[in-house]
């Protein structure tokens, strides 16, 4: 693979088209503007927030797992109960089996679409409601071949259709789901992908696990585990930008700054996979190298604070695709931002940043700040600062 591929395909690629849209901004080129003065309060809200979920720091990633947990149980538990007399290896490839379509199915759901859990009689909305109820897809056996088995292979995802999705989401007229078709095509790509005897010897998203390992060994670079998903997953995106016949995935063209990446999904998917991995005894080192995820809740956070404002008042109340300029900006400034804030909280709390990597300030702090903030300003709906018109793939 080309040099370019390689670059375009890494963390450094992200930071630095951040950091030029973030030097554009501060110019006054784009469709926002800077208040360096309010990264000070900013900070403060999240360390507020860290200190109410967390008091004692003790943070997982900003991961799927924790949309497994909520209402106070630990749904992975129940899992593990079933898969309890495998063996390390394979328990973590049905982990991943489970959470690789799960975090493709993580696009916003809207603000009003809610899923009714009959296990516990609760209700939840937004990503714990689809985190909830993609775990029960999987539970039921409806991305394996035979549609029974706890895991997910290449037949049983290409089976998946947006009916399938909407029936097991409890979609309806009143209780709509934004992105049901875009979702139901993230899966059932997911399944062609898994077609691919180089990285899943099994047709299973799982036996990504093992070309990983047989890679690395038992200690493998977060870089490596991005690079990993991005090359068995890179086929799974909708038309997007390619380079040499590759697709890139989140990645999008800036009309005056040429190709800006992100790769938010695969991030949060290689935060994702972290857990099982360590479960099975294999390590992943240099986490901290990692960026911070440019979705619509870190992202609310930077405009909802005042870090940064719309150049123009009137583009906040407008919709926007993702392939505008202003959202591909949005979203860089975000990357630049978390990693700001990231700092600063590292600072504030005497850690490292291996210590205290961006997966945490994720988990502690920024996400749940830009959820918060969102309630504090729009209590009625507790949406983004922007309309977004989704396809179910990104935000």
């Amino acid at each position: 693979m080309s040099t370019d591929l390689n670059y375009i395909l890494s963390p450094k690629c992200i930071r630095d088209g951040a950091l030029k849209i973030f030097q554009e901004t501060v110019k006054g080129t784009t469709h926002f503007r800077y208040h360096p003065e309010k990264l000070s309060s900013t900070v403060d809200y999240v360390m507020e927030t860290i200190r109410q979920n967390y008091p004692d720091l003790k943070i997982p990633f900003h991961s799927r797992w924790g949309h497994f947990r909520p209402g106070g149980v630990d749904r992975s538990k129940w899992l593990l109960e079933k898969i309890q007399k495998e063996n390390a290896m394979e328990r973590a490839r049905i982990m991943w089996d489970l959470v690789i379509p799960s975090v493709l199915l993580d696009a916003g759901a809207g603000k009003d679409w809610k899923y009714n859990e009959k296990e516990t009689s609760k209700t939840y909305d937004r990503s714990e409601g689809l985190g909830v109820a993609s775990y029960h897809m999987f539970m039921a056996g409806a991305f394996a071949s035979d549609g029974k088995s706890l895991r997910s292979d290449a037949k049983g995802l290409q089976s998946v259709t947006a009916a399938k999705i909407a029936e097991a989401f409890q979609v309806s007229e009143t209780n709509p789901l934004v992105g049901v078709e875009g979702r139901a095509r993230l899966i059932q790509n997911l399944g062609k992908a898994c077609e691919d005897k180089t990285y899943f010897q099994d047709g299973r998203p799982g036996n990504l696990i093992d070309y990983l390992v047989s890679k690395y060994g038992k200690i493998i670079p977060a870089e490596g585990l991005l690079r990993g998903v991005l090359d068995a997953l890179g086929p799974i995106w909708p038309g997007r930008e390619t380079m040499n016949g590759t697709n890139l995935g989140d990645v999008w063209k800036h009309s005056k700054h040429g190709l800006i990446a992100f790769h938010k999904l695969s991030q949060w998917m290689t935060y994702s996979l972290v857990e099982p991995l360590e479960a099975a005894g294999i390590t992943v080192a240099g986490v901290e190298g990692l960026t911070g995820l440019s979705e619509y809740r870190n992202g609310g956070l930077i405009i909802d604070s005042g870090l940064f404002s719309f150049a123009n008042p009137e583009d906040g109340k407008q919709s926007w695709r993702p392939d505008s300029d202003l959202i591909i900006e949005w979203r860089a400034l975000t990357v630049k931002s978390l990693d700001d804030i990231g700092g600063e909280v590292q600072k504030r709390l005497g850690k490292t940043a291996q210590e205290f990597p961006l997966a945490k300030v994720l988990e502690g702090g920024t996400w749940w700040a830009g959820r918060r903030i969102a309630k504090e300003k729009r209590p009625a709906n507790a949406e983004p600062p922007m309309n977004i018109i989704s396809d179910g793939t990104v935000f």
